[in-house]
């Protein structure tokens, strides 16, 4: 077994997998290791960290003995180096200088591979182990992840951040980002005769607005259908939720729905439906209203921004004989955080949650749960209780980070999916028919 002093020497395996690269958050692990030793190297002759946020963070860290200790084994499992000899981050002060980096620039686009959430590209492995999971769960520690990136999403909403927004080669207009978000001058208001097309700032792209006559309402003649509320491509839909289980179980991955939803009402759907689906880096980031009806209640519950369900205890470290403990073992290319994890992490990241009883009987009460996955994670709600909506109007965004969503219903709701597991689905199209 190891010990505190002890520096494990395996090497991690370069075909990690974490699952926001189905939405093209991350490059494929060989250029994220090449991306991170470049990152290194910029910050190497750093002498002092500037941001405030980030100050805090770090004198936090060394005035609290459990932060301390914690940050410390975070990164103590991990080894030196990768299997190409490069170095990788290695402790909390390193950790630091890199966000320190990351909360003045806005992110790039890359055409031969994508690292939009950079916090997430450092924690990546450490977040995977069991001793990361420990830290990463403190109220504390996310209370300061949270002020970090106030700080950030206050750049990300400057005029200097809009740098990035050019139809270079390495621009978000040029035509090589443009590629992935096919017909965006038709779908989206913009005006490419102006800098950056319009948009005053990385925030302003990152939430745009559809044109008044893109992405009409789908509903098929006859009977009640319920529709999008996020561009997104289907993860699942369970059904007989129980209001409370086990959440944390890799395998099976259930929905604790008292968890999820954080709220007394969350009884009402005891039995009922989740619907879930995830949004790419390069979709369209605002909320839709699934149905007709009058909002309930609507508000955030801040959460975490890092918590992945910690590896199994029986996996093998890269290059071991022998198990060893969990809270020791490098991550394989299965337990690596956030693989397969969107349903945990609608129990406990910051998530917005919108309550609507529908005008339509057969639905009654339902909920709207907007995810924020890793960095910024900022859900804004842009309705209020009581207010009428109408199926299809806007009802909240996303701010840059991570994102998933999920529909619940109650058991007396009665729904044929129109959409299978991995679909891509426009928001307002029809994704269920009431029966």
């Amino acid at each position: 077994m190891a010990t505190p002093n002890d520096s494990p020497s395996a090497k991690f395996d370069l075909h990690l997998a974490i699952d926001m690269r189905v939405g093209g958050w991350i490059s494929e692990p060989k250029l994220l290791y090449s991306w991170i030793d470049n990152i290194l190297k910029e910050v190497e002759n750093r002498t002092e960290i500037r941001n405030p946020a980030v100050i805090e963070f770090k004198n936090a860290i060394e005035s609290d003995a459990e932060l301390y200790m914690g940050f410390h084994r975070l990164f103590y499992s991990l080894p030196d180096r990768d299997l190409l000899d490069r170095p990788q981050v290695k402790d909390y002060l390193t950790m630091l200088q890199c966000f320190d980096k990351f909360v003045g620039e806005a992110p790039t686009w890359n055409p031969n591979f994508l690292v939009f959430l950079p916090f997430t590209a450092i924690l990546q492995l450490p977040m995977s182990m069991s001793n990361g999971f420990t830290i990463l769960v403190n109220r504390r520690v996310n209370d300061h992840f949270r002020n970090v990136f106030r700080a950030w999403a206050k750049y990300l909403s400057s005029a200097a951040s809009a740098s990035v927004l050019t139809t270079d080669k390495y621009g978000w207009l040029g035509k090589g980002a443009m590629e992935n978000m096919p017909d965006f001058q038709k779908l989206f208001e913009c005006d490419p005769t102006k800098d950056h097309w319009g948009f005053t700032s990385w925030d302003h792209f990152f939430t745009r607005t559809l044109k008044s006559d893109a992405r009409p309402v789908e509903v098929p003649d006859g009977g009640t259908y319920i529709t999008s509320a996020c561009e997104s491509q289907v993860i699942r839909y369970k059904v007989k939720v129980a209001a409370r289980d086990q959440f944390w179980l890799k395998d099976s991955q259930p929905y604790s729905l008292v968890h999820m939803l954080n709220d007394p009402l969350a009884n009402s759907f005891m039995g009922g439906t989740v619907y879930q689906a995830i949004l790419s880096s390069y979709y369209y980031h605002r909320w839709h209203s699934p149905v007709n009806g009058t909002i309930v209640k609507a508000y955030v519950v801040e959460g975490t921004y890092f918590a992945g369900i910690p590896p199994d205890s029986s996996l093998m470290a890269p290059n071991c004989e022998k198990p060893v403990p969990s809270s020791e073992k490098p991550p394989s290319s299965e337990s690596v955080a956030f693989q397969h994890q969107q349903a945990f992490l609608t129990h406990v990241a910051t998530r917005a949650l919108i309550f609507i009883l529908a005008d339509d009987p057969n639905i009654g009460l339902m909920c709207f749960v907007g995810v924020g996955i890793v960095e910024i994670s900022s859900c804004e709600i842009t309705v209020q209780a009581g207010q009428r909506v109408k199926q299809g109007q806007e009802i909240g965004t996303f701010h840059f980070g991570g994102s998933t969503h999920a529909l619940v219903f109650g058991p007396q709701v009665k729904l044929k999916f129109l959409k299978e597991e991995n679909d891509f689905v426009e928001v307002r199209s029809a994704i269920a028919r009431v029966e």
